[in-house]
């Protein structure tokens, strides 16, 4: 049985990298800037031998309940109640502040075990600061050094003493997050080419949800799950972490991701926007499917084809989602218009699913799931090495290979290597020479012949060598 840990605290006292070094990697951004965090994120964390769930919290402020402020001390006060222990964090180099005492004040009337975390302990001067956390009346501070590790012993101590030894030991599930890795062809490996495996839909899926800033990203994963989970308003770029959310759609369990909004990278300036864009990058590495969130007021912008573009080339299955549908005078219109666009402008992943919706009214959203899943069953979709040399034996009747240098190229076999996406390896003669037009032709064919709308498509040529290339004629 395990037990969930609040990081709590004003700005910019450490909680996000204390949050990093529980659980051993860096997850959350940390900035000298105050108030980097804003949406609440949970991890699983290890402290020795304690495992636990931790979450990371935005610094609170004293704000009004509609301003962002207000709406991040919101959050901060869902994940006090979520909360079995609370970590009550301060900066022990500049001491206490009003806003420390006011909100030590709050976590106190919650009526949850504390442990006072007196953070950059090692600077100078910190002592001071130490000593005057006795006010706070939440017990004794325990001095630690997130960003270098040290007091960890300590901290792991007050944990097993707020909460109690038969409390804090208990199994643990430890999810490890690894990516896979090919060598040409992204995806995975398949062990018997001739197989076509049924497809497993009690298998989690990974989802991450991207666009520019304001497409209404957040909204969406709020208006899925059906509870106010992330931070959302009319400022623009309110995501800065890429934050996962755990739901269960039909009995089948899903880790969404919601990433910040990705701007042109000319516009970019901040090195934490930089930070932020670069997380939601991993975030579409990580993922199944890739859900891209246009605004149907201002659609197909050049950024919105450029991280099309990114994830098509990252091997991820793309959903277009036509957000602020509820916008849209003339939709019927408006829909055919934009299909015909998509198809026009994404010809690498012809037949793509692109589904109108309201995040805001829940309109569209079970389309959009039911597209999900359809592409899901495609990027996972295996093709036996029999039915594909039927059909190739078919093309090269229809339409054989160019000659090149006055020799004609010869295409003698083709197999499908990988899945995630589809990749096919295709033999041939002097694959160097193979014209890009004709390799475009054979994988809209495949998509066509085996029905793989939607998602990127890997072929690879390969040649057998020759055992007697390099050998002299004799005479």
């Amino acid at each position: 049985m395990t037990f969930k840990v609040a990081i709590i605290g004003r700005p910019n006292v450490g909680k996000s990298t204390l949050f990093n070094r529980l659980v051993g990697k860096k997850l959350a951004l940390v900035d000298d800037t105050p108030g980097v965090t804003r949406d609440r994120r949970v991890h699983a964390a290890k402290l020795y031998d304690l495992h636990f769930d931790v979450i990371d919290t935005a610094g609170f402020e004293d704000a009004g309940a509609s301003t962002l402020p207000g709406r991040m001390r919101a959050q901060t006060e869902i994940a006090i109640r979520e909360a079995d222990l609370i970590f009550f964090t301060i900066d022990a180099k500049s001491g206490l502040l009003p806003d420390d005492r006011t909100f030590a004040e709050v976590v106190r009337k919650s009526g949850k075990p504390v442990v006072l975390v007196a953070n950059k302990a090692e600077a100078r001067g910190a002592q001071g600061g130490m000593l005057e956390a006795w006010e706070l009346g939440l017990g004794e501070p325990i001095p630690v050094s997130a960003e270098h590790g040290q007091g960890m012993p300590d901290l792991r101590d007050a944990v097993v003493e707020a909460l109690g030894e038969e409390r804090v030991f208990g199994e643990d599930d430890e999810d490890d997050e690894e990516i896979a890795s090919g060598e040409v062809l992204i995806g995975e490996d398949i062990a018997d080419p001739d197989a076509e495996p049924a497809y497993d839909d009690t298998k989690p899926m990974r989802i991450a949800v991207v666009g520019r800033p304001n497409a209404g990203k957040s909204t969406l994963i709020n208006a899925l799950i059906g509870e106010e989970r992330l931070l959302t308003g009319p400022e623009a770029g309110i995501t800065r972490d890429s934050i996962s959310v755990d739901w269960d759609w039909r009995g089948r369990r899903i880790k969404l991701f919601d990433t910040a909004g990705m701007r042109r990278k000319a516009r970019i300036h901040e090195k934490l926007e930089v930070m932020s864009v670069q997380d939601g990058l991993r975030a579409i590495r990580f993922a199944e499917i890739v859900i891209i969130v246009l605004d149907a007021t201002i659609p197909f912008e050049k950024q919105d084809l450029q991280i099309a573009d990114l994830i098509i080339r990252e091997g991820r299955a793309p959903v277009i989602a036509f957000n602020k549908w509820d916008l849209i005078d003339n939709p019927q219109e408006l829909l055919a218009e934009l299909r015909e666009k998509t198809e026009r402008l994404l010809p690498q992943v012809r037949g793509i699913q692109a589904v109108p919706v309201s995040a805001e009214t829940g309109r569209g959203l079970d389309k959009l799931m039911d597209a999900v899943l359809r592409t899901h069953k495609v990027w996972n979709s295996r093709v036996s090495t029999g039915r594909l040399n039927r059909w190739l034996e078919a093309i090269l009747a229809h339409h054989p290979p160019p000659a090149v240098a006055g020799r004609r190229l010869k295409v003698k076999y083709v197999t499908q290597a990988k899945t995630r996406p589809p990749g096919f390896v295709v033999q041939c003669s002097r694959p160097e020479a193979m014209p890009q037009s004709y390799v475009r032709y054979l994988s809209n064919s495949l998509r066509e012949a085996f029905d793989l709308p939607g998602v990127p498509i890997r072929i690879a040529l390969r040649t057998s060598d020759n055992p007697f290339a390099g050998r002299a004629k004799k005479r």
